[in-house]
């Protein structure tokens, strides 16, 4: 009867401590979801709050602000707050370049996964890591140094032009693109592949024809990650576009971008004044589009069929 008891008070002490490590392990998570949550709401709040202060307390137009091509705060007699520029040179190199990583990313990631992936991962792997070790000074410094007097010189123009920052960022974006490319062709059933092989197509039309498409909306959510950080990067791209007011005419022209402008000027002015609200203004531009880059996600992950 003893051994009974005991048997059951250590199976009792042990269900309690169970329920107790489970309740603590629950209310951690809990916790970690309210803060990211909390604090998620607290930064839209905030920005939105001081972004919308410009159109409220101070007048501006919001049809202006982001259709007007001129921007000078400084003038006090009529200042113009146009940021059609910026917005412009924002998702121009945005664009321009996913177009270049993207067939890069996916090129690279089908390189590793179907056609040598035994030592294809050994050498575009790590220097995939790298590229993500790398800062983003580090970037546009080599850009500065070497890029823009290279486009200088061979190319045309000043040499910090759009076609600069759409380089750099293409760079950096890359890594993004590859590694989520490769997971999602990796993740592919086998069944795939050795369905079409089995009606006689080659590898290159099982990759064409049923590999590509099938991982489809995974790779679109790859490009659109990958743009989501372009459009959000500001230091490298700072360094090599030129930080110009005016709309550029070709990719040799100099340009700005929104966060470009932001950093330039928002240490240059006294929080409060009408130029500082104007830049909270484009910090809040920022974060619509990051929602638009978000949801888009979401869009293009419920689409996966595999």
């Amino acid at each position: 009867m003893e051994k009974v008891s005991s048997a059951k008070d250590r199976l009792l002490k042990s269900g309690q401590d169970w329920l107790g490590g489970e309740f603590r392990g629950k209310a951690l998570v809990i916790l970690c979801a309210v803060i990211m949550i909390s604090a998620t709401i607290a930064i839209t709040i905030f920005l939105g709050t001081k972004g919308l202060q410009s159109f409220i307390k101070d007048g501006i137009s919001l049809i202006e602000f982001i259709t007007s091509k001129t921007w000078n705060p400084t003038d006090k007699a009529n200042p113009k707050y146009g940021t059609l520029p910026f917005i412009f040179g924002s998702f121009a190199v945005t664009f321009l370049s996913a177009l270049v990583a993207a067939p890069l990313g996916i090129g690279g990631a089908i390189f590793m996964t179907e056609i040598s992936s035994s030592w294809g991962r050994k050498i575009l792997q790590p220097v995939i890591e790298l590229l993500v070790g790398i800062p983003s000074v580090v970037y546009g410094f080599i850009g500065l140094s070497v890029l823009v007097p290279f486009i200088r010189e061979n190319i045309g123009g000043l040499g910090f032009s759009l076609l600069s920052g759409t380089i750099v960022l293409s760079i950096m974006i890359l890594p993004t693109v590859t590694s989520i490319a490769t997971d999602a062709m990796g993740s592919l059933p086998g069944a795939l592949r050795e369905g079409s092989f089995a009606l006689g197509a080659t590898r290159w039309q099982t990759i064409k024809k049923v590999l590509i498409p099938a991982a489809m909306p995974s790779l679109l959510t790859a490009i659109v990650l990958g743009m989501a950080r372009a459009f959000g990067e500001a230091l490298a791209v700072q360094m090599v576009i030129g930080n110009v007011k005016n709309l550029p005419s070709s990719l040799l022209d100099a340009s700005a971008t929104l966060t470009t402008i932001i950093t330039l000027n928002m240490g240059h002015t006294t929080y409060g004044s009408v130029e500082n609200n104007t830049l909270w203004s484009m910090g809040l531009i920022l974060l619509v589009m990051s929602f638009a880059f978000i949801l888009l996600i979401r869009y293009l992950s419920a689409r996966r069929k595999l």
